[in-house]
């Protein structure tokens, strides 16, 4: 189904990919400093089903209205940058103690920090057109299911970014436990994480296409 030349290549591509500091890891990062290991690791989860949501997208050739419609491709810059800002203003807001609530506060936090992750990747437009442009250089068009090729790429890339992100997640959610046991360094690191927010919201807004 895939040329096994292109897709040991894409091997190689994929995982210098995972293993580079990107936005993505750099959300999952301040969530797992924020919530703990878990959610970490549920942050990398929502990424990795918004990935495979875009990955879908590309193989039906869906992001491909993104070339025709650029006024798509900026009204969802916008909302995404706008849900980073949502997310910076909660983090500088968040006036809570470590350790503070049981276990369906809990469970809430590790939803919360899945849909987060899901819906700021599924925000940015940049990664549908990143798939539009990456995935196809390691397909070969003459063995047939193109489609089918795409997604299969995009599947692989989904996993090794979650194992890769998952990872990430857990650690940096477990030097965040450490630290936020000082109400001190716990309202520091909130500061730390709504400016990553902020951050990623005015790269998000001020990057052109």
């Amino acid at each position: 189904m895939v040329d096994m030349s292109l897709y040991a290549a894409f091997l190689v591509a994929a995982f210098a990919l995972c293993v580079t500091p990107g936005p993505d890891m750099m959300f999952i990062v301040a969530m797992g400093g924020r919530g703990g290991p878990a959610a970490g690791v549920m942050a990398a989860f929502g990424v990795a089903c918004a990935m495979l949501v875009h990955t879908v997208a590309a193989a039906l050739g869906l992001s491909a209205l993104f070339h025709t419609l650029p006024t798509l491709y900026h009204v969802l810059r916008w909302v995404g940058a706008a849900y980073l800002l949502h997310l910076a203003v909660k983090a500088f807001r968040d006036r809570s103690v470590p350790d503070e609530g049981g276990g369906a506060a809990g469970g809430a936090g590790m939803r919360r920090a899945f849909w987060q992750g899901a819906v700021t990747n599924l925000l940015n437009p940049k990664v549908i057109l990143f798939n539009v442009a990456f995935l196809p250089q390691f397909v070969n068009p003459s063995l047939g299911h193109v489609p089918g090729q795409l997604l299969l790429l995009g599947i692989t890339l989904v996993v090794m970014g979650f194992l890769w992100d998952g990872g990430v997640g857990l650690l940096s959610g477990r030097l965040g436990n450490v630290l936020r046991r000082s109400a001190r360094v716990n309202r520091w690191m909130n500061i730390v994480s709504g400016t990553v927010f902020t951050g990623l919201a005015v790269r998000l807004a001020a990057s052109p296409k």
